[in-house]
């Protein structure tokens, strides 16, 4: 993606937000693939085909504990058979099993030749020598077959494959101690502004505490990506270069503060020195000011996105543009949260020429969305009652009760 060398200047239109997603997601680069213990794979995107290395389970073996026999034995009941032996799970039989025959056998356990059955010790009377099945139990009853799950040579995951605790458990069983995934992005993350301080200073008069830089951190840990909290940076340009170049390090710099036009607000200015920006105003409401382009180090890349102050606004960006950015970089097929559509429970006010995004609770049962009270860029606790996003938009001044509306489910992972 070019990025244009005019950054000092403010935007001369307001992009939509569709074309703002669709520059930012065709500007990051792609992580590289590394190779990571199982454990660590863990959120991340596999970069290679998984096969597995063997039959699973390798062997028959029994589901449940009880009586290893024959089925033609416990056609009927009730039936007694000569206990002839015991196999625990880890051990293996000594011996086939004939006609009028059982063998004890555990959980996993491999099952004996001749034997095409397995009687749960519930329907016996347990007995060591000669056991009484009480039960009739049909042919291969809690039998595992050998490759009933993965057969030697077939591909179990492909690259692209977001990796879960069951895919965790699958590359496991085939012996992946390391796997091959795309990098989990680092990226730094600092706040800008002489007005705030840290949640556990004092706050002098006209100070506020520093949520950004915390929200922000956990929503790109949510992202399953690794934070890096960084200070906070004063407002001026010697503090921002200063710390932007300590940043450039990470995989991506996320920023909160100074994007607007003010005579305190440096990003844009700085950008242009260290690297390149497309400094736009998005057609949306909060959030309006954003910036998105990239410092280089050498050959080196680093994407930034300078998200505004307004704590509200800050967190709203990174989920519509910062988040799917950060899973496109790790390998992400899919980068949109799911959407819904319901009716609306109360009429909405919203500025005609702003794609609109309310804070909502969404009734899935009923079909129905409310927002979350009173909307302001600063009204964080907004963003922590929503379930939704409430997307509304451009060309309308307002949504009455009972229309319709499209909703952004923002409590749902992406579709894998």
């Amino acid at each position: 993606m070019p990025i244009s060398t005019t950054s000092a200047r403010p935007a001369q239109r307001l992009m939509s937000a569709d074309d703002a997603l669709a520059r930012i997601l065709s500007g990051v680069p792609a992580l590289p693939a590394v190779s990571v213990p199982l454990l660590d794979a863990l959120g991340l995107v596999l970069a290679e085909d998984v096969s597995a290395d063997r039959d699973v389970p390798p062997f028959r073996n029994s589901a449940m504990d009880g009586y290893a026999v024959r089925a033609d034995d416990v056609a009927r009941a009730p039936a007694q058979l000569r206990v002839v032996g015991e196999i625990a799970a880890g051990g293996f039989p000594d011996r086939a099993i004939g006609r009028g025959e059982a063998m004890r056998i555990m959980t996993g356990a491999p099952m004996p030749d001749g034997a095409d059955t397995v009687v749960r010790v519930e329907d016996t009377d347990n007995r060591s020598d000669v056991v009484t099945i009480t039960a009739a139990t049909p042919k291969g009853l809690s039998v595992r077959q050998a490759g009933e799950d993965l057969r030697k040579g077939e591909t179990i995951l492909t690259s692209g494959t977001v990796v879960r605790a069951a895919e965790i458990g699958l590359l496991a069983s085939v012996g992946k101690a390391m796997v091959r995934v795309f990098k989990r992005a680092r990226v730094a993350v600092l706040s800008t502004g002489d007005e705030i301080v840290d949640v556990d200073a004092p706050i002098a008069r006209g100070q506020i505490r520093d949520a950004n830089r915390y929200s922000l951190a956990s929503a790109i840990r949510a992202a399953g990506a690794e934070p890096w909290v960084r200070g906070i940076v004063r407002d001026t340009p010697d503090a921002l270069r200063a710390a932007l170049r300590e940043a450039m390090s990470a995989d991506a710099i996320v920023t909160s503060g100074g994007v607007s036009v003010g005579d305190h607000d440096h990003l844009k200015p700085v950008l242009s020195e260290l690297g390149s920006i497309d400094f736009w105003a998005i057609a949306i409401r909060p959030g309006r000011p954003l910036a998105f382009g990239e410092l280089r180090d050498g050959e080196r890349r680093v994407p930034i996105f300078g998200l505004p102050g307004n704590t509200v606004s800050s967190l709203l960006t990174f989920e519509l543009f910062v988040r799917p950015a950060l899973l496109r970089m790790q390998g992400r097929r899919n980068v949109t949260r799911p959407r819904a559509r319901a009716r609306l429970l109360e009429p909405v006010d919203k500025i005609k020429s702003l794609r609109f995004f309310a804070r909502g609770i969404y009734d899935a049962d009923a079909g129905t969305v409310t927002t979350t009270g009173p909307q302001g860029s600063g009204i964080l606790r907004s963003m922590s009652l929503a379930n939704c996003l409430i997307d509304l938009g451009e060309g309308r001044e307002r949504y009455d009760a009972g229309e319709t509306v499209d909703l952004i489910l923002t409590e749902l992972p992406e579709p894998r």
